[in-house]
């Protein structure tokens, strides 16, 4: 049995990693699983652990209010450079760009562990946007052995930055396995969405429903502010579509989006609804209810296409520019006309609307078995057989 420690802080990381716990836990014979937590978020963490019902071996519980980056990233790599020395584990398994993943990879690779990093090879090639996600992607790449990486494109990456293409596996992103697996749970039992009176969250009378995220660090100040009015414009030429945004918990997003998008559950304009994080369950049903969405969320543009909805990305550049080869995803940046004017053309121009809606299950970032290669790939490694062509994709 091979000791394996997954490496997480994040919802998004939760949510990512989640079908990986489960599927290694599937197999007692060859992985001894352990999870641990820096809990970098804390509430929103929590919310993604329930929906998939894992609990944490390891709480470090590291969040602390108004906290820097270069704080949080000084406690977390004591706190796990501590840990990883006391687990010893074979392999250390951490997902995508965030402080913990850059300093789970800068913890096994001061241990001697190696790191098998899941949705490896984003890039935007600007270290400045997403900040501070493209270097923690990029320095975590450089620590870690086994690269999972989601598309073809992002293996691409990977070469060109000159990492072994044994080590690389094209995997499809575990986002899509995670969407499934919870739209399963949505059908068979369909959450409340709180915050939303009952008539809306049921029935919304059939109006369009646009869904807005928010909360990249690139866009805290003038970019927010641009934001906000540009979803206020909208809510006013627009009074029959509902506008729903779970606003997230950084005092640099929700100060600007309540002091322009109204206090409370919903707006005196009474067409905006601004929730809480919603937990994760809650959060898939709202984006299949979604007529289309606006975010800054890499993975609300990697879960998408699975719905057929349109997305329009509120950033300036992407590292997911499948969606967009795809014709399913838009850049707007925080561009007030750019987001008032394509909004208003889904909305009121149905070929338009076609042209960036797919069939669902139709997704250029996977198809739900992410996990499973991921596994295998970790499986052959820790038995010393090679690892492979590094090609499991398909």
């Amino acid at each position: 049995m091979f000791k394996t420690l997954v490496i997480f802080g994040t919802r998004p990381e939760a949510i990512k990693l989640a079908p990986v716990v489960l599927a290694l836990r599937r197999a007692p014979e060859i992985f001894g699983v352990r999870v641990c937590v820096t809990a970098q978020h804390r509430q929103m963490l929590d919310q993604a652990l329930d929906a998939f019902g894992i609990a944490p071996d390891t709480d470090l519980d590291l969040m602390r209010d108004n906290q820097t980056l270069g704080a949080l990233t000084a406690r977390a790599i004591e706190a796990l450079d501590r840990h990883v020395a006391q687990e010893k584990p074979a392999l250390v398994i951490a997902q995508g760009d965030t402080t913990t993943v850059l300093c789970a990879a800068l913890a096994a690779f001061y241990n001697r562990i190696p790191l098998a990093h899941v949705e490896a090879g984003l890039r935007t090639g600007n270290l400045e946007a997403p900040w501070p996600e493209e270097a923690n992607r990029v320095l975590a790449s450089r620590l870690a052995t086994l690269h999972f990486a989601p598309t073809e494109g992002a293996r691409q990456n990977l070469l060109k930055e000159g990492t072994p293409g044994e080590r690389i596996f094209v995997t499809g992103n575990t986002a899509i396995d995670a969407l499934f697996l919870a739209l399963d749970r949505v059908k068979a039992r369909p959450p409340e969405i709180p915050g939303l009176p009952a008539p809306l969250a049921t029935a919304w009378d059939g109006a369009p429903v646009v869904l807005i995220t928010g909360h990249r660090r690139e866009s805290f100040g003038p970019g927010f502010e641009t934001i906000c009015q540009a979803c206020a414009e909208l809510a006013a030429r627009f009074p029959r579509v509902q506008f729903v945004y779970p606003v997230h918990l950084n005092p640099n997003v929700r100060e600007p989006v309540r002091r322009i998008l109204g206090g409370g559950g919903s707006s005196a304009r009474g067409n905006i609804h601004l929730l809480e994080p919603l937990p994760y369950l809650s959060f898939v049903a709202l984006l299949e209810r979604a007529t289309l969405i606006l975010t800054d969320s890499g993975g609300v543009q990697e879960e998408a296409p699975s719905l057929g909805k349109p997305v329009l990305v509120l950033r300036e550049t992407t590292e997911r520019p499948e969606a967009v080869a795809a014709g399913t995803a838009k850049l707007v940046g925080a561009n007030r006309e750019l987001i008032v004017r394509e909004t208003a053309r889904l909305l009121t121009e149905p070929a338009y609307y076609r042209s960036m809606s797919r069939a669902p299950g139709k997704n250029p970032f996977g198809d739900g078995h992410a996990a499973e290669r991921i596994v295998a790939a970790c499986r052959t490694f820790l038995e010393g057989h090679g690892p492979g062509q590094g090609r499991l994709h398909g």
